[in-house]
């Protein structure tokens, strides 16, 4: 029997559901026949909604509130916390800074066993034992 696949959705993924881009609706519309779902990062969520709220689109709001009805929210839990420390240190002891929120992201990833769509692998290439994809 398949083992059914989480997919984290980043903070960029979120914003081409948002614009509708047709390769990401796509891809997540086939991953979901083929019986597969998402979780949304809890930092992902921020970050959409804080710009959304910003700019004040309305719209945009609503249908993200839907999509996060349809992908629950995730929850950052203490062994989140701790792998994301760790990873900071493993980073910036190899020269490697990465942006807090790509960290956060990373280790919400590992500790629940999802695998991350993005758009920028770059962020997450050198990260050991994440699952990663592109739906671009």
């Amino acid at each position: 029997m398949r083992r059914m696949t989480i997919y984290a959705l980043d903070t960029n993924i979120l914003s081409y559901l948002l614009k509708n881009d047709e390769r990401v609706c796509s891809s997540l519309r086939g991953e979901l026949v083929a019986g597969n779902t998402c979780i949304i990062p809890p930092v992902a969520y921020y970050e959409i909604r804080r710009g959304l709220l910003y700019v004040n689109a309305v719209a945009k709001l609503g249908y993200f509130d839907e999509l996060c009805l349809d992908f629950p929210v995730g929850v950052m839990n203490r062994p989140a916390w701790d792998e994301t420390a760790a990873l900071y240190a493993k980073l910036r002891r190899n020269g490697q800074i990465r942006e807090d929120a790509d960290l956060f992201i990373a280790a919400f990833c590992l500790v629940g066993g999802y695998t991350l769509v993005t758009n920028n692998i770059r962020h997450f290439a050198m990260i050991d034992g994440l699952s990663y994809t592109n739906w671009q």
